[in-house]
């Protein structure tokens, strides 16, 4: 039986792997995108090209997005030329970090066209999308799932985390939050371990023995911080976006999150002085300079 034709609009960093394992695995990919070279590169791998989303959604019954922020995304969904004035799409999969306010507006916006918005926002970073490893965090109808399964199986393990729109975004939302904080927080544990002279890479070692083991300390630091590589692909402008979602959720639901809050701070700081894209593990820069250390590549550097 031949494979889905599939549309998929944003193909940068997150979203090009997606679509490139899609085309790997047989399936007929039509994209668009902003930026006309990636859009060639892709044409050069056998996918078709589209002018809009409504071209995308006029080709192709499934269209999947990977876009930067929620209101890109609700502007290719429901905008001028949007995902809603397609003649052909049934299904809309948003694999992007919106937050359940979006998500609700949006699905309401193209259930008025008759089609399905599902949530399925991903985790596992830019290795974890190379390999087909990502968790895939889907809410929506259930009776769409098994057409939709063996595409999203391409990208990793699917978890239904609930049948309403906005749910997989939360979901997502509350793993950012908490990525966000242990790379905060084990930044400050590093920097003062190499104030007090101790080595970094014993501190992570040590640290991932016992319990404080975290993503930052199992990967993040010791893979991007200490080599001074800083290069998990994930902009801190984007971290500081879910964050901000994530509080904002949480404030409408009446949740307290008073950790959060001085991660954001944190987050604030390091948009502010180095920049809204460099990497998020650069969240540790700050904190060197205020403890006048840096975490290096072969112990303590003052």
């Amino acid at each position: 039986m031949a494979k889905e034709s599939i549309g998929f609009i944003g193909i940068g960093k997150m979203g090009g792997r997606l679509a490139r394992r899609l085309i790997d695995a047989g399936y007929d990919l039509t994209v668009c995108d902003t930026s006309e070279a990636l859009v060639r590169s892709f044409m050069e791998l056998g996918a078709h090209s589209a002018g809009s989303a409504a071209e995308v959604a006029s080709a192709c019954e499934i269209v999947i997005t990977c876009l930067p922020t929620p209101a890109v995304v609700q502007a290719v969904a429901l905008g001028a030329g949007g995902i809603a004035e397609g003649n052909r799409v049934k299904i809309f999969i948003d694999m992007s970090t919106t937050g359940a306010t979006y998500a609700k507006r949006i699905a309401a916006g193209l259930a008025q066209k008759g089609i399905v918005a599902i949530d399925a926002p991903i985790s596992g970073g830019l290795t974890g999308a190379d390999k087909g490893t990502l968790a895939v965090m889907f809410s929506g109808p259930a009776e769409v799932l098994p057409r939709l399964r063996p595409i999203l199986e391409v990208f990793g393990k699917i978890f239904v985390v609930g049948s309403q729109p906005g749910m997989g975004q939360t979901m997502k939302l509350l793993n950012n939050l908490l990525s966000a904080t242990a790379m905060a927080i084990s930044s400050e544990a590093v920097v003062m371990g190499v104030k007090a002279g101790l080595d970094p890479n014993q501190i992570v070692e040590v640290i991932n023995a016992g319990t404080g083991r975290n993503s930052a300390t199992a990967d993040k630091i010791p893979r991007c911080v200490i080599p001074r590589a800083f290069n998990t692909g994930f902009a801190i402008e984007l971290l500081n976006k879910d964050v901000r979602l994530c509080l904002e959720e949480a404030d409408a639901m009446g949740v307290p999150m008073v950790v959060g809050t001085a991660v954001r701070q944190l987050l604030a700081i390091t948009m502010a002085s180095e920049g809204p894209n460099a990497d998020m593990t650069e969240v540790v820069k700050p904190l060197e300079r205020w403890a006048g250390v840096v975490v290096g590549k072969s112990g303590l550097d003052r």
